[in-house]
């Protein structure tokens, strides 16, 4: 990566475009990812109906005359169907995990694998990492591609890796506490995990080398990463992507932390209604798509995340030009919606963190027993909180409850648990039980 420094900042010069030069980057690498993919029978098909093809671009808002890629798109072209390279020169496959239907592999080229590990790099630099540093990798190595984007970002840093995979949450205390780790890569939940072992093991959490964290695998809130903070005594940045389109590398958190910056020369990313498929006004919540400008093996177009969040263009006050989203807030495809209103699981989450001494350890289960949605949350508390005198449990399961009301507008039944009792994720933390039977 060509990196210069400003002010003891360390940025990629294509970070820091003029807005006029990134766009004019960003219109010729659209014109040739349109001519790689018509070869895709996919794309080809879709071009013919549309009667399109790269000659047809003439300017960015011309994305929109192009074809939408969806999951189940990907999943009737299986397992490789939108490869644009000739399978000998694939030098890597990861994939979904497969819980919500049939799985989908994502191919990588040896050039596509060198895209990914600078993707990541910049981030990770932006958010603290250095060459003397030793990071450890809490992600899986499996199909997920958290763990090896990561580690290969690390690596193209300059910075020791330490990969210590996913579980075995003692182990991976006892790794930071004999290597010295100051950077610690996994989902956020895992993080609370972490400190809260730490401390049944009689090790205060504060005592551990971390000084900077990247989370990523899963949606979280402001009151988490504050709580974060206090427990481990670091520093934690937010950064995006999703195995469909390359891996995390979409964008990251910079030493601001307001927003994550959109690695805007390598993708095309827009904000939609997800109704109307309309473009959403600049800085309102809307569905995140998007178009791959550089992914030499499988690239795709206008490809739809089913991730809600807000983009804007605001010059950042840490120099770079690149747009900036917000936090993924929910999916359209995990939304609830109970007794005919919209809930995303981070909102019952902000609810939770905002009554002191819940965690952000909780299950929302929801069940329709008759005609009505029921909604119970179990959330687990400090210890100083259970009480033998039922008023007290009361008067706290109606403060939660008024929280829920306020920030999700539902009411629902208040379950409280002791520490160590809701089910612990090394991965993606598995936040809803929706027993309805619900028709599509």
């Amino acid at each position: 990566m060509t990196r210069f420094v400003v002010e003891n900042r360390i940025f990629d010069r294509a970070e820091c475009l003029p807005r006029a030069d990134l766009e004019a980057l960003q219109l010729a690498r659209l014109r040739d990812v349109v001519g790689r993919v018509a070869q895709v029978p996919f794309y080809r098909e879709a071009f013919a109906l549309r009667g399109l093809s790269a000659k047809s671009i003439h300017g960015l808002d011309d994305v929109r005359r192009l074809p939408f890629t969806t999951k189940d798109d990907l999943r009737r072209q299986h397992p490789l169907g939108f490869l644009t390279v000739p399978r000998e020169r694939l030098a890597r496959i990861h994939g979904s995990s497969g819980t919500t239907g049939r799985p989908t592999y994502v191919a990588y080229s040896a050039a596509d694998l060198q895209l990914w590990a600078g993707l990541c790099a910049r981030f990770l630099v932006a958010g603290g990492l250095r060459p003397e540093h030793t990071a450890q990798v809490a992600f899986g190595y499996g199909l997920f591609t958290g763990g090896f984007g990561l580690h290969y970002g690390i690596e193209r840093v300059g910075a020791t890796v330490l990969p210590a995979a996913s579980g075995n949450t003692r182990r991976q205390i006892e790794l930071m506490q004999d290597l010295g780790a100051e950077i610690l890569i996994c989902t956020p939940s895992y993080a609370l995990t972490i400190a809260e072992t730490a401390r049944e093991l009689g090790i205060e959490p504060h005592s551990l080398p971390l000084k900077f964290a990247h989370f990523g695998g899963e949606p979280w809130t402001e009151a988490m990463r504050a709580q974060i903070e206090t427990e481990l005594g670091l520093l934690a940045f937010n950064n995006y992507g999703l195995s469909e389109v390359i891996g995390p590398g979409v964008s990251g958190e910079c030493a601001v932390r307001d927003g994550m910056h959109v690695q805007e020369d390598h993708f095309l990313v827009e904000c939609l209604d997800p109704d109307t498929l309309e473009p959403v006004p600049e800085g309102e919540p809307g569905e995140l798509v998007i178009t791959t400008l550089t992914k030499e093996a499988m690239p795709l177009l206008r490809y739809r995340t089913r991730d809600i969040a807000r983009v804007w263009r605001q010059p950042c006050a840490c120099g770079r030009t690149t747009a900036r989203m917000s936090r993924v807030t929910g999916r359209t495809d995990d939304m609830l919606i109970i007794r005919g209103v919209n809930v995303y699981p981070s909102q019952i989450e902000e609810a939770l963190l905002r009554v002191e001494g819940t965690t952000p350890h909780y299950l929302i289960e929801v069940e329709r027993p008759a005609v009505a949605d029921e909604v119970t949350i179990r959330v687990e508390v400090l210890p100083e909180l259970l009480s033998d005198r039922m008023d007290r449990m009361q008067q706290l399961r109606e403060r939660i409850a008024r929280e829920v009301m306020a920030v999700a507008g539902i009411r629902a039944a208040i379950e409280l648990a002791v520490p160590r009792t809701l089910e612990r994720f090394a991965g993606k933390a598995k936040r809803v039980n929706d027993k309805r039977r619900l028709t599509e």
